[in-house]
Order: structure tokens, then sequence, then C-alpha cells
């Protein structure tokens, strides 16, 4: 791939993203269609998925920014659920969905359908965590798709790294693999564990937000290298200093804080758009790679994985729901009631993406002469599994969760408890500047004093006034009307600082300081309020 066909990629999956946004179909879904459309195009290049460069380049950063903007706190309220899933389904997916295909597929051996089924075990949440978020799915459920993600790459990988040692004749014992996957846990929890701690030093005491967010961008990287360097899990590396990262956010300054956000969010679009976007264009070369199998034997052994990959789904996550609780009286006082409809949900929300495309292209062709049987088959019943479940699951998912009427997040008592919140904040933030005020090296002018009880005061009722009754004319709450006037007033200014630059009554320098105060007052004053 040269930088024109890279360029023409990152564009043209922006774009498709971005008109993704207009429309009611998930952006992931939108991205896979096109590109399965663009790949007989002609004129449009060949591209090829490179495990060597979707696996410790574009896994890491997208691992990693889902776990900064993961909740610890939740994950460790739901360890249980996530754990089982994580981990417990995705190595029951792999023999059971490994044992299927051994079953359906004449002539393919028993170790090669344990590699297919380690390469398809892990779904790919982002698709179903963005529909999940949504339609306002409760917080436990998307806390327990988002978990789920976060690990299952790790038990995958190192599954597919046994098979495969099995498959190509290494002699690798279930002794052995049991041991391999410990370590390669163990490993990269304890390499995430040490390394977290300096790196959050270096967070807080690097005194430019430009050294910080360059040292942000480097950390997924590192840590995944280094687990790798030792043998172990890149993937826990990565995501248990996302997860420390990401719970200490608030010792590091408001300005790295403010960049760090606008600088991962485009880095998650461009490569999760790519990323989706590559799946549809992988088509020709898995079609033209299929070899002695007739695309009528591979669309029905196509069918039947794709149907064990749904079926091992649900007969992992219903038992795995209700079994705990049924045996456990600890588990049903710590933990919410469950009916039926929330095990449907992330049953049918095990959409597959690209990790298992990235690990299917990494088999190896021969291995110190040894050939990997059928491995064009295990590549092409990968890719039907992904776009089917993409396609089918990821289509169906939305209407099903409208039909069950699964009880939503409720608004209003968010809206409380951050206007609670707030109070107690304000309260205590009125008291220190009583203090302070109250000595006399912080003696201010009454205006200026008076400023910061008005900013405080404002603060405090912004939240509650989001609870009081909206303007009958224009639909607002006082505080949308209050933020949209400042915005005006911000915007009358931001055209008078142009007027004199263009006049050359001030350069382009000052213009830029000036803007950028104004910026900051409007980021403070219109804030985006997440839905």
């Amino acid at each position: 791939m040269d930088a024109l066909q890279l360029v023409g990629l990152v564009a043209a999956s922006a774009a498709v993203a971005g008109f993704a946004r207009r429309t009611p179909v998930p952006a992931p879904l939108l991205l896979v269609a096109v590109g399965l459309a663009a790949a007989y195009l002609p004129g449009v290049p060949d591209y090829t998925l490179d495990p060597h460069i979707v696996l410790p380049l574009i896994l890491p950063p997208l691992l990693y920014t889902a776990a900064v903007d993961s909740s610890y706190l939740d994950l460790r309220a739901n360890i249980r659920p996530v754990a089982l899933l994580s981990v417990g389904y995705v190595l029951f997916a792999t023999v059971a969905v490994g044992w299927l295909a051994y079953v359906l597929v004449p002539d393919l051996p028993l170790t090669a359908a344990l590699v297919l089924g380690a390469v398809v075990a892990p779904p790919d949440a982002v698709a179903a965590t963005a529909i999940a978020r949504r339609l306002g799915l409760p917080n436990r459920i998307t806390t327990i798709l988002q978990g789920e993600s976060l690990v299952n790459d790790a038990t995958a990988i190192t599954a597919y790294k046994v098979a495969l040692a099995a498959a190509v004749g290494e002699g690798i014992s279930w002794g052995g693999g049991l041991w391999e996957f410990a370590l390669a846990a163990v490993g990269g929890i304890g390499v995430g564990l040490v390394l977290m701690v300096p790196i959050h030093w270096l967070r807080t005491h690097l005194t430019e937000a430009l050294l910080q967010n360059t040292l942000s961008l480097l950390i997924p990287f590192v840590a995944y290298a280094a687990a790798e360097e030792v043998g172990a899990s890149g993937v826990l590396a990565v995501v248990v200093v996302g997860l420390f990262l990401g719970h200490k956010a608030w010792k590091v300054d408001f300005a790295t804080r403010l960049q760090e956000e606008a600088v991962w969010k485009m880095v998650a679009f461009v490569l999760e758009s790519a990323v989706f976007a590559l799946i549809g264009l992988q088509l020709p070369y898995v079609v033209r790679e299929l070899g002695r199998y007739s695309m009528g034997q591979a669309a029905w052994y196509a069918l039947g994985v794709f149907l064990a990959v749904v079926v091992v789904r649900f007969v992992w996550v219903y038992p795995a729901t209700f079994l705990p609780r049924w045996i456990s009286p600890r588990i049903r006082e710590r933990e919410p009631e469950v009916d039926w409809r929330a095990p449907l949900v992330v049953g049918w929300a095990g959409m597959r993406g690209v990790v298992s495309l990235a690990i299917a292209f990494s088999i190896p062709a021969f291995t110190d002469g040894v050939e990997f049987p059928a491995r064009n088959l295990v590549l092409f019943l990968t890719f039907t599994t992904v776009i089917g479940t993409l396609v089918v699951q990821g289509l169906t998912l939305p209407p099903l969760i409208r039909l069950l009427k699964l009880p939503g997040r409720d608004r209003y008592a968010e809206t409380l408890a951050e206007a609670q919140a707030q109070s107690e904040a304000s309260r205590a933030a009125e008291e220190r500047l009583d203090e302070l005020l109250a000595d006399e090296r912080n003696a201010l002018p009454k205006p200026l004093a008076d400023r910061l009880r008005t900013v405080m005061e404002r603060r405090r009722n912004s939240v509650w006034e989001r609870l009081g009754a909206v303007n009958e004319v224009t639909g607002e709450t006082a505080d949308d009307t209050y933020r949209r006037l400042s915005r005006e007033m911000i915007d009358a200014e931001r055209a008078v600082f142009v007027r004199l630059r263009d006049a050359r009554r001030i350069d382009d320098e000052m213009m830029r300081t000036l803007l950028r105060r104004l910026d900051l007052e409007e980021a403070a004053a219109y804030r985006e309020i997440d839905d």
C-alpha cells in the first residue's frame, strides 16, 4: 500500500463515517458495506490487511482509548460477568466452534479447526457499544460489553498461538497451552502494573501540554511492545495502563485533558473508520485465495460456521448469567436482578471485527517447512463470519433492543445526581474562597471577587436549571439560553478581532492570542453535554 492509497483509504473512510452520522445506520456497518461495494469498482487498488501493522500499530491505540474512557470502578463492580465473557466465553467458543467446524468441513484437521475457533472467538464490541449508547441501554450492559472487548482479544490471541503450534506439529500439550496462557495473562498484567506508575508520574510532572500529549500518543505502543518483547500479552498491558491513567486523569492539568480528548477522539475516529472499511475491501483477495474449494462448498461451510458462532455465544451467555446467581446467594445479594432480556442483548451483540481478520491473515502458510492445512479456507470462513455478524446482528440489534423495551438510563436521576454533586463541590469552593479572601495576601477588588462568586454560582445553578421548566417559545432551558447568548456575544467579539486583523490594526499573532482566550471562554460557557 503506497502513500496515495493510504491517504485515499483514510479520506474515503472518514467521509463515509461522517455521512453515517446523518443516518440511522451505525458507521461500522456502512463502512463495511461501502468497502464491499468498492472492492469491485474499477481503479480501486487491492488493500490487504497486514497483521504486522494491525496488531502492533492499530490495535494498541484503539484499546488504549477504549480503556481510558472506561470506568475502572464500574468494571471492578462487574468483574465476574466481564471475566466470564472475555476469558471463559472466548476459550469455550474456541473449542466449541472449532469442534463444530471440524465436524462440518471434510478433511479439515481438528488442530486447524481449533485455530479457526480461536480466530473467530473474540467479539469486537465497537459497534455494539456504539448502538448501546445511542439507544440508552442500561449502564451495566454497556459496561459488560466494553469490558469484554478490552480483554477478549488477549485471550483469543493466546489461544490462537497455542492452537497454531499444535496445527503445525510443534507438539504442544494442553498443560503447555494452559501454562502459556497463564504466562501471557500474568505477564501482560504485570508489565502494565510496572509501567503505569512511572508513566503517570511523567504525565503529572511534564509542564507542557504538548509534551504530555506526545507522551500520551506513545503510551499504548510502548506498553504493547514492552509486553510482547517478554512474551506477555501486549493487549492486557495496554488495557491495565489505560484503565489506571483514565482513573487518575483528574490529576493532569486541564490543558492536557482538553488537548488529549480532542487528539484521541480524532485518532480513534480515523483508525476505526479505516479498519472497518478495510474489512469490506478484503473480499477480492479472500475469494481469489480460496483455492481448491468451490464457492458453493465454501458458502455452505461459511453458513454453518456463522450459525455455530451465533448459537455457541447463547449457549454460554445464558448459563453464565443465571447459574452463578442460582448457586451463590452472595451474588444474588450483591448484583441487581436480571431477566431473560439482558443476556439476549449481550448474546446478540457478539459481532466480530478486524482483530479476527488480522489474526487470520497472520496464519503462516508454512512454518519450518510444515504447511498449515486449509489456510485459505480458514481465512474465507473468518471473513464471512465477520461480515455475517456485522451485517446480520449489527442491523438487527437496534430493532431488537427497541422490541425488548429494556429499561433505559434514567436521565432525570442522572441529572439530579450531577446537580447534587455540583452543589456540594460549589459549597466547598465557596468555603475555600472565603478562607482565601480573608487573608490579606489574597486581597482582590470587589468586582473581581464578585466575579469569582458569580462564576461559581453559575456552575451550581446550571445543572439544576436543566431539571426545571423550559422556555415556552424556544423550548430551551435557562441554561440553554444562557449558553446560546454567550456564544452569540463571543461570535461578535471574534468578528471584531478578525476585522481589526484585516485592517492591519493588530497582527496575526495577536489575533490568535485573543481568539484562543475566546475559545476557552466559549468552551466553559457553551460546553457540550453528552447524551
